[in-house]
């Protein structure tokens, strides 16, 4: 796999979501990612610490330019739990819980995650903004209330096929109620 090709496609898939959530300062934004999925192998086989690594330098440097928070999903053997920033999980009083990625329980994102954040923490839950979804990984428990789906321009990442999700207020009220 072609590094500097991955660094290239994460960043423009990042800023193309980003920008069709229209996202802002203080929103999160959730990955779910498996490496095996973008090398072409299949989700939880065969994953790549070097992939996870450039996939969340990436996204960290897009993302606290822009002052979003990243939240990486681990697999389904942490209960998809997430790495956070401490910061981020006081600031949300988000509930902390006592596990280390690794390769074969959480992913290479979620260890990469956990190697580059300042205060790395994992959290059981979150309600992100805006998301993507690299593998068909399900991010959608940790989109916050009401999902709207975004369509990227670039629907692969590597060989993983890539989903997004965003989310806007709930309409609230009857017939007389408006919208802006």
């Amino acid at each position: 796999m072609d590094l500097s090709v991955l660094r290239a496609e994460t960043e423009a898939l990042a800023i193309d979501v980003i920008t069709q959530a229209d996202s802002q300062v203080g929103d999160i934004f959730v990955l779910g990612c498996s490496s095996s999925e973008v090398m072409g192998g299949v989700i939880g086989q065969n994953s790549s610490q070097e992939v996870g690594v450039v996939i969340i330098k990436v996204l960290v440097d897009v993302l606290q330019k822009r002052g979003i928070y990243l939240a990486v999903q681990g697999c389904e053997h942490l209960n998809r739990a997430l790495v956070v920033e401490r910061e981020l999980a006081l600031e949300k009083g988000l509930e902390i819980v006592s596990v280390l990625p690794t390769l074969d329980a959480g992913g290479a994102c979620s260890v990469a995650a956990f190697e580059r954040f300042e205060d790395p923490v994992e959290v059981e839950f979150i309600v992100a903004n805006v998301g993507i979804d690299v593998g068909d990984t399900a991010i959608g428990m940790h989109i916050k209330h009401v999902a709207i789906p975004i369509r990227p321009k670039q629907r692969l990442l590597g060989k993983a096929h890539v989903t997004a999700l965003g989310s806007r207020p709930k309409l609230i009220g009857g017939s007389r109620s408006k919208y802006a």
